[in-house]
């Protein structure tokens, strides 16, 4: 089976950072039954020096055949609708772990044109192979939720709808999950900047992917920390 992170900052993550791709690895190395990949056309750490995805700074134990991704510091799915289509042609993926959604309110589009964003990206994915299988995390609201109350609401709404997407497009052939957020998620403890997670919230991140999986397919097992 062939995992592909699709994500943001928050999922690319800045050099030094462990992020939660290499929680993941871990538990998939762990516990999943079976051989996998971890495709996808990108391996670097956002480098805010070189303001580019060019830092290679992971943790030692990391494989490099586990740092691939799609994600992009600043991409969102405004961003990543119109390449999902020829990456999961190129790198044959079968599941989709997808965080996206924070950037794309904060800086590109409201939560209607978000959504139809979500909706293009789905129809890519399934146009180039018709069973994949997909999960979905929906918006973690930042600091800036905290006093900026439209985009609070913004992301509010945006989550409403995109539970509704996930409903509407759901298929036996093609399965979408909806991941459940980190119920226990704190902004102070779980981030280093009230945005991108630090070690705890990597953790909770990769907990909801792979409590999702293991709940509602059978993939891997309970998650735990390592």
């Amino acid at each position: 089976m062939r995992f592909l992170f699709v994500g943001d900052s928050m999922t690319i993550g800045r050099a030094g950072d462990y992020t939660w791709r290499y929680r993941m690895w871990q538990h998939l190395d762990a516990c999943f039954d079976g051989p996998y990949d971890i495709v996808g056309p990108r391996t670097g750490l956002y480098d805010a020096g070189a303001d580019a995805p060019v830092s290679a700074a992971y943790p030692a134990d990391f494989p490099a055949s586990a740092r691939r991704h799609l994600a992009g510091w600043g991409e969102g799915w405004l961003h990543m609708a119109p390449l999902i289509g020829e990456t999961v042609a190129e790198h044959r993926a079968d599941v989709l772990l997808v965080s996206l959604g924070l950037i794309d309110l904060g800086f590109y589009t409201d939560s209607s044109q978000t959504t139809a964003n979500v909706r293009a990206f789905i129809a890519g994915a399934r146009a180039a192979a018709p069973a994949i299988r997909m999960v979905l995390l929906p918006v973690i609201p930042n600091v800036r939720a905290r006093d900026d109350a439209p985009f609070a609401a913004e992301c509010e709404r945006f989550n409403e709808l995109l539970a509704k997407t996930v409903a509407d497009l759901d298929l036996p052939s093609s399965p979408l999950l909806l991941a459940s957020p980190p119920a226990s998620y704190s902004l102070d403890a779980d981030t280093y900047d009230g945005t991108h997670p630090g070690p705890s919230g990597e953790h909770k991140l990769a907990s909801a992917f792979a409590t999702a999986m293991h709940q509602a397919w059978g993939l891997g097992g309970r998650y735990r920390e390592r």
